[in-house]
């Protein structure tokens, strides 16, 4: 299904930060006349519109069964692109913009579920971990970071959970044994998200129908960039798609209502309906049977396989 601009967008008023860990700290978002909050799954993210052109995705990591509030947890990041900063500028009492949930990494059923996370990737598993224990299935979560102090959520999820929360500071420890993890957990739906050195050793590691992953960075782009016509169902235009130039930008240059965010094919929000022709996936978004399918595409990053491709817009 295509994401228009018709898409769920609310204001927020957000309630004082509170600091997590070292250098994190998490928003409690609440409608400003108490109603209640869109419902969401684990995995689910939402986009924080900060600015006229600073729009970020962060992770839900309350309860979704609380519709009072949604809360997010951000890393201020001094090196990135601003929006970590801008987050932690804030005070309290803000109103600020909110689009979403959505979701790209649900849970699927399992008896057991291994989850694997490296720094803030901690935050879309909190709620995963709350829904595998209210299922009664067998579970373990693997977490790291650079410091104890800086592992958000550490402290309360060992006192929930026990021993089935293990923390493995890297200047206390080193890195995460996943080879033993991962012997220990034969046949569990693994879980991970973090850093891309994490992800690219669970991926190594791990059986690709086993495995769900959410990255926060882009993937290299190094396939071929050819020209390609792209045609648009529901008004019959047909535009030219040069080389070096993506879907998204030349829709809106002609003018047509596509939401976007992250532009780097991480975040999902300008997943496109395709009717007809073969999508050249460039995300980080989909998953292997989602790309064979061919029926959606984001279109800020991938391309054509072909020729020509009809999108549903």
């Amino acid at each position: 299904m295509s994401v228009l601009a018709t898409e769920l967008e609310l204001d927020v008023v957000l309630a004082a930060p509170e600091r997590l860990a070292d250098g994190v700290v998490r928003l409690t978002l609440r409608d400003p006349a108490g109603a209640a909050m869109p419902a969401w799954e684990p995995g689910a993210h939402v986009d924080l519109v900060l600015g006229p052109d600073l729009v970020r995705q962060y992770s839900l990591c309350g309860d979704p069964a609380d519709r009072s509030v949604l809360q997010v947890a951000v890393l201020h990041e001094p090196s990135g692109r601003g929006g970590s900063a801008h987050v932690h500028g804030l005070t309290g009492g803000e109103r600020l913009r909110v689009r979403g949930p959505r979701n790209h990494f649900g849970m699927v059923p399992s008896p057991r579920y291994l989850f694997v996370a490296g720094g803030i990737g901690i935050t879309p598993l909190v709620p995963m971990l709350a829904a595998a224990e209210a299922a009664g299935a067998e579970w373990r979560l693997l977490y790291g970071g650079r410091t104890r102090a800086s592992m958000a959520f550490a402290a309360e999820l060992g006192e929930r959970y026990g021993e089935r929360v293990e923390l493995v500071p890297q200047d206390e420890r080193g890195l995460l044994d996943l080879d033993a993890a991962l012997a220990a957990a034969p046949g569990a739906a693994v879980y991970c998200c973090g850093p891309e050195p994490l992800l690219a050793a669970v991926e190594q590691r791990c059986a690709p129908d086993l495995l769900h992953i959410e990255r926060f960075t882009a993937l290299p782009d190094t396939g071929p960039r050819d020209a390609f016509e792209i045609e648009l169902a529901q008004s019959g235009r047909t535009l030219a798609v040069p080389a070096d130039r993506s879907i998204l930008s030349v829709l809106e240059e002609s003018g047509v209502p596509v939401l976007s965010s992250c532009q780097e094919g991480t975040c999902g929000t300008c997943e496109t309906g395709v009717l007809a022709g073969v999508p050249d996936h460039r995300d980080s978004v989909l998953t292997g049977p989602e790309r064979e399918a061919g029926d959606v595409m984001m279109i800020c990053v991938s391309r054509c396989a072909g020729a020509r491709l009809v999108l549903d817009l």
